[in-house]
C-alpha cells in the first residue's frame, strides 16, 4: 500500500497533544492532528480549571512567589519516591517554567494563578500557598475561528443537554487557546472522527500510522515521528478488567474516545508499559442515571461504610480519598455504595460544592434510592441498612471531634488542602440538626494513568530500555510521571502538555528526512 498523506509529525489526541502540534508547527514542521471523536479536547476539556502544576513558572514569579526548583524537586521526589525514574521526574518539575515562557511569547496564551495547595501538605518542600498552580484565562468561543463550537464539553452539555456557554473556561479555554493559535499555521491539518488504529514500522522505526477517517483507512507517513497523546483506556471495560483497574467504565470522567486504541497499537509495535492498574481516583456522587461522577469541595458530612463507621478523612485530596476507598474495598471492609451522612443545615442537599456533573432535581435522587432521610439517626441507619448503634456512635464521636476542633481519628483539617473549601476554617462540621440525610457514593476516576513507558524526552521505550525511533507518548497514553501518587492539582494536564512539548522538540531536532 502506498502512503496517502505525508507529513513531518503525526499527533493522535487533541487534549494535551495540542502542545505537541503547536510546538512542532512553531518549529516549521508540517503536522497532522487526528482526533478519534467529533470534538477536540479529550478529558482536558472536562477540567473545571484547566490547571497546570509548574513550579517557578513566569506567572507565579510575577505574582511574587519565593518558591525554588530545589524545594519543588524535594517535594516531588518525596511524594513519588522511586516508582518512576528520577530523570523523568526532574524533567517534569524543571521543564514547566520554560514551557510557559515559550507559550507566553504568543499573545494567544494568557494564564493566571489559581492558588491550589499541594496534595501532600506535610511532605518536605510542599507549597501550601498553592503558588505552583496556574490556569488559562477564559476566552470567547468565537475567537477560535474555524474551530468555534468544536471544543468538547462541558460535562453538563454532554450529559444533561444544557447549552454550551459562549465563553470557554478551564480546560476548554486551554484547548481553545491552542486551537486559536494553530489558526496561524497553514501546515497544520486537524481531522476529527479519525482514530489511530495501527502504527507503521520500517525495521525498528515507527514511520507512520494507519488512521480511519470517516470509515476509510488512511496511511499517514510521518517523517519526524508519531506522538500518541490519545488519553487513557478508562472507557474500555475489557482493558480495565485485563489490567485490574478498579471501578467501572461507566463511572469514569474520561472522554468517550479514551478506549486504549493508541496503547494497543504501540504495544503491537514493541512498546513497554507501566502502571497499567492505576488511575487518577476520586469519590463519585452517584446520580439518577446510575453513574458515579467525580465530586469534591465537601463542606460538611462524613463517609461511612456498610457497618456505619467512618473510615477516611473526607476532606483529603480526591485521589488520596479514592485510594482509601479502594484499600478498604480490597480488605473487605467496604462495599459500594458507601454513604455521605449529613444533617439538614444545607436543606437536605449534600454539602458538595463541585459535583462536575450538576445535580438534577432532588426528587430524582430520592426516587432512585440514592438520597435517603429520617428524623432520627436510628431511622437513617435503617434506611441505608447499617447498624443503628454503630452509626449513632460514629456520629457522636465525630461531633466530639468537631467540638474539640481536632480530628485525632483521621486527621481531617490537618493539611492546607483540607481547609481550602472552608476558607481556612475547620472542616469538622457537627451533624446535629435533624432531619438526617445520606447520599450514595461510588468510585470514580479522571482517567487511567497506566501507559507506554518513556524517557525524559517522551520517547517510547521497549522492554530492554531502548527507545523506539519515531514513537513518542504523552498524557494518559504515557505511563504517568507521578507513579502511584497525585502530588498536586494540575499534574495530569501539566505533564500531558509538557511531555507533548518535549516530544515535538525532539522531533524538530531530528535530521531532515530521518523517518523517510
Amino acid at each position: 500500500m502506498s502512503d496517502d498523506i505525508v507529513v513531518d509529525v503525526l499527533v493522535a489526541g487533541s487534549g494535551g497533544g495540542l502542545a505537541g502540534v503547536y510546538t512542532a508547527a512553531r518549529a516549521g514542521l508540517s503536522v497532522l492532528l487526528v482526533e478519534a471523536t467529533d470534538k477536540f479536547g479529550g478529558t482536558t476539556a472536562y477540567s473545571g480549571g484547566g490547571g497546570m502544576w509548574y513550579p517557578c513558572n513566569p506567572v507565579v514569579r510575577r505574582a511574587g512567589t519565593d518558591d525554588t526548583i530545589a524545594d519543588a524537586l524535594e517535594y516531588f521526589h518525596a511524594v513519588v519516591g522511586d516508582r518512576t525514574p528520577r530523570d523523568l521526574q526532574d524533567a517534569y518539575v524543571t521543564g514547566g517554567a520554560g514551557f510557559i515562557e515559550f507559550l507566553e511569547q504568543d499573545p494567544h496564551f494568557e494564564f493566571t494563578v489559581l492558588p491550589w495547595p499541594d496534595y501532600y501538605g506535610s511532605a518536605p518542600g510542599a507549597r501550601n500557598d498553592g503558588y505552583r498552580h496556574i490556569v488559562p484565562v477564559p476566552l470567547p468561543d468565537d475567537a477560535l475561528g474555524r474551530h468555534a463550537g468544536l471544543v468538547r464539553g462541558p460535562l453538563d452539555t454532554e450529559r444533561l443537554g444544557t447549552p454550551a456557554p459562549d465563553v470557554l473556561v478551564g480546560g476548554r479555554a486551554l484547548v481553545g487557546r491552542f486551537l486559536a493559535a494553530l489558526g496561524g499555521f497553514p501546515d497544520v491539518t486537524c481531522w476529527r472522527n479519525t482514530p489511530l488504529t495501527e502504527l507503521i514500522c520500517d525495521g525498528d522505526r515507527v514511520v507512520g500510522a494507519v488512521v480511519v477517517r470517516d470509515g476509510t483507512p488512511v496511511r499517514v507517513r510521518a517523517r519526524r515521528g508519531v506522538l500518541l497523546a490519545a488519553g487513557g483506556f478508562e472507557r474500555n471495560a475489557d482493558m480495565r478488567a485485563r489490567y485490574g483497574v478498579p471501578g467501572d467504565a461507566t463511572d469514569t470522567m474520561g472522554a468517550p474516545g479514551n478506549t486504549g486504541a493508541a496503547h494497543l497499537a504501540a504495544i503491537a509495535a514493541g512498546a513497554d508499559t507501566d502502571l497499567m492498574d492505576q488511575a487518577w481516583w476520586s469519590p463519585g456522587l452517584t446520580h439518577p442515571d446510575g453513574r458515579s461522577a467525580f465530586a469534591l469541595w465537601f463542606t460538611g458530612g462524613i463517609f461511612v461504610d456498610q457497618n456505619g463507621r467512618r473510615f477516611v478523612n473526607e476532606s483529603a485530596p480526591y485521589d488520596r480519598l479514592g485510594r482509601e476507598v479502594i484499600r478498604h474495598m480490597r480488605a473487605g471492609r467496604l462495599t459500594l455504595p458507601y454513604w455521605m451522612i449529613y444533617d439538614d443545615r444545607t436543606g437536605g442537599t449534600p454539602p458538595i460544592g463541585a459535583t462536575n456533573v450538576s445535580m438534577v432535581d432532588a426528587a430524582e435522587y430520592r426516587k432512585a434510592g440514592l438520597w435517603r432521610s429520617a428524623d432520627t439517626i436510628t431511622g437513617l441507619a435503617e434506611a441505608i441498612g447499617v447498624p443503628a448503634g454503630d452509626l449513632a456512635a460514629t456520629i457522636a464521636r465525630f461531633n466530639e471531634l468537631a467540638a474539640s476542633g481536632t480530628d485525632v481519628d483521621f486527621g481531617r483539617g490537618a493539611e492546607a488542602y483540607d481547609r481550602v473549601f472552608t476558607a481556612g476554617a475547620s472542616p469538622l462540621v457537627p451533624i446535629d440538626t435533624p432531619p438526617y440525610h445520606a447520599a450514595a457514593f461510588g468510585l470514580s476516576d479522571l482517567g487511567t494513568k497506566g501507559g507506554l513507558r518513556t524517557d525524559a524526552r517522551a520517547r517510547v521505550l521497549r522492554r530492554d530500555g531502548t527507545a523506539i525511533p519515531g514513537l513518542y507518548a504523552a498524557g494518559n497514553t504515557m505511563a504517568a510521571v507521578t507513579g502511584t501518587t497525585y502530588p498536586g492539582g494540575g499534574n495530569p494536564i501539566g505533564a500531558s502538555l509538557l511531555f507533548s512539548h518535549f516530544a515535538a522538540l525532539d522531533m524538530a531536532a531530528q535530521p531532515t528526512g530521518a523517518g523517510r
